[in-house]
């Protein structure tokens, strides 16, 4: 059922947390697929990916292990869609992922009850968390009744709701050119086998019963961000009024390595899945043979493209869509080092549930594997370490007061192909390409007006202190392996903290001393200046 009596005496009120696109640009954002994340009981349910069946995730299961993602510093939980999805077995499984609508005002029984979901918002909200839900309005999946290639096919529309006509729908054709955007928006995905039933968003009725659906979807469960599955699917002008309806921060699934095509969508939404850089970064960091010149590139032409730059993008390694990186090289430490770039990026670091237990999985179904065969081990982990530093020194960054969230990221010109310098400060990044048997060296000259002559510095990562040169004032790091190194002042660091506390603790030290020269220094020109008033 609709909740439109709800929604008719709350109509002012807006969510809980009503959390605005500037509040989500400090959050981190944690995905999951629920029916992969946990049971309810935890019981270890044997699940094999491609075998494409539902393995028993739910949403009491993720409660229960909201401690594992909190833990490692994400405070934001991005969950697959969850209205009821068809039932049958299909030519490609279960819908166990959420995708294949059949009804948008029922929540999936397979996930848990409407007090289950309402019970996770209440649970992330309990520790300052927010809830991001994946939404998808541009098709619904029916098994065709007469599975053949000949178009169109015949559907019994009655088990669809609430769009239950053949008029609800556009004519059936299916997307073969997918730079003809009236075709990407007119015509079906999917196939003769499974087609994705397109809904006519242009007719006003069917238009209303969107709005409406999203108001109370976000209203009846305290809904704090939205994830846009297939953005690039409808046409542009339809999001504003969708998204106002909904009244929370909408970042839109744009498909696309296209820098300027993607850019329209932000013009229009609160913010994207950075998909171009992805592209790049992927190449970038796969090989020790990948291109930096091209991700930076793409970097600076969407800086200078996009509504908000990349300040309002999500960016990513891995997702529900995409093969896990590991698939793509084994090298550990060119693993370590596309990871770390969600963390130092201009916009929303997001992590795919089992990125931090370093899963292999391939393509889909491949990636879509159980996280409990992980049994939610954090120790002996060195992902989830590396990915609970990185939250921790973005946290550090956001609270430097000065302006992380909002200084675009820029690039220290290097000699060597194989390294790139990023500047976002308070933070320095450097990372390489050059893989874990090889050496990696950067220069950073004093002119870049990152550091002062003399100061000291700690790679967050490893806790190995630097020295900017006192004559030169330039900075020369070098990483054995090929690991990454993030780098900031030693002052920033807390000795109560979690990172590096015993660097902080000499940084503090070091802090005294320069304080007192300094003051040495103040108090010798006061003296000279004393002296010459009685001349």
């Amino acid at each position: 059922m609709l909740f439109r009596s709800l929604a008719t005496t709350l109509f002012f009120v807006v969510p809980a947390f009503a959390a605005s696109a500037a509040d989500w640009r400090s959050r981190s954002i944690y995905q999951v697929v629920i029916d992969r994340f946990a049971t309810a009981n935890d019981s270890a349910s044997p699940c094999d990916p491609k075998a494409r069946k539902y393995c028993g995730g739910t949403w009491q299961g993720l409660i229960n292990h909201l401690d594992y993602i909190q833990n490692i510093g994400f405070d934001a939980v991005w969950i697959s869609p969850v209205s009821a999805n068809i039932e049958e077995e299909t030519a490609y499984g279960d819908a166990y992922h959420g995708y294949w609508t059949r009804d948008l005002n029922v929540l999936n029984p397979k996930f848990g009850t409407p007090g289950d979901l309402k019970s996770l918002s209440s649970a992330l909200h309990d520790r300052d968390m927010y809830l991001m839900v994946d939404v998808l309005v541009n098709h619904y999946a029916a098994t065709p009744t007469n599975i053949s290639d000949k178009i169109p096919q015949s559907f019994d529309f009655s088990s669809l709701t609430p769009f239950t006509s053949v008029n609800d729908f556009h004519p059936q054709c299916f997307i073969t050119d997918n730079s003809n955007q009236t075709e990407v928006e007119q015509c079906w995905l999917g196939d003769a086998s499974l087609p994705l039933l397109d809904i006519d968003t242009e007719n006003p009725t069917n238009f209303e019963m969107l709005r409406n659906w999203i108001q109370d979807l976000v209203l009846e469960y305290h809904i704090d961000g939205l994830r846009i599955s297939a953005a690039r699917y409808i046409r542009q002008s339809f999001w504003r009024d969708f998204t106002g309806a909904a009244g929370v921060f909408a970042m839109g699934e744009i498909l696309s390595d296209n820098v300027s095509y993607t850019s329209d969508y932000t013009q229009v939404l609160d913010a994207v899945l950075d998909y171009p850089t992805w592209f790049t970064m992927t190449d970038a960091f796969s090989d020790t043979n990948g291109n930096f010149d091209s991700l930076m590139s793409t970097v600076i032409e969407s800086q200078e493209k996009y509504a908000s730059g990349l300040c309002m993008t999500g960016s990513f390694v891995e997702n529900y869509d995409q093969p896990r990186f590991p698939s793509f090289t084994k090298d550990e430490s060119l693993i370590k080092n596309a990871v770390t770039w969600p963390f130092i990026h201009d916009g929303i670091p997001i992590v795919y549930y089992g990125q931090e237990q370093g899963f292999q999985g391939g393509a889909v179904p491949s990636n879509h594997e159980p996280l409990w065969s992980s049994y939610y081990r954090v120790y002996q982990k060195p992902l989830v370490q590396h990915m609970t530093n990185l939250n921790a020194v973005r946290k550090l960054a956001i609270n430097s007061k000065q302006d992380f969230l909002t200084t675009q990221m820029t690039f220290i010109p290097q000699s060597n192909d194989n390294v790139i310098a990023v500047s976002k400060p308070p933070l320095l990044a450097l990372l390489t390409n050059a893989g874990n048997s090889s050496t990696a060296t950067w220069t950073i000259p004093e002119d870049a007006g990152l550091f002062l002559k003399g100061q000291t510095l700690i790679d967050v990562l490893t806790c190995q202190p630097y020295n900017v040169d006192p004559v030169t004032g330039s900075l020369t790091v070098e990483s054995r392996y090929g690991l990454p190194q993030v780098i900031l002042l030693a002052r920033y660091l807390d000795s109560k903290g979690t990172l590096c506390t015993g660097a902080a603790q000499n940084g503090a030290r070091r802090i005294t001393i320069d304080h007192l020269l300094v003051s040495g220094v103040a108090t010798f020109v006061g003296l000279i200046a004393t002296f010459h008033s009685f001349i």
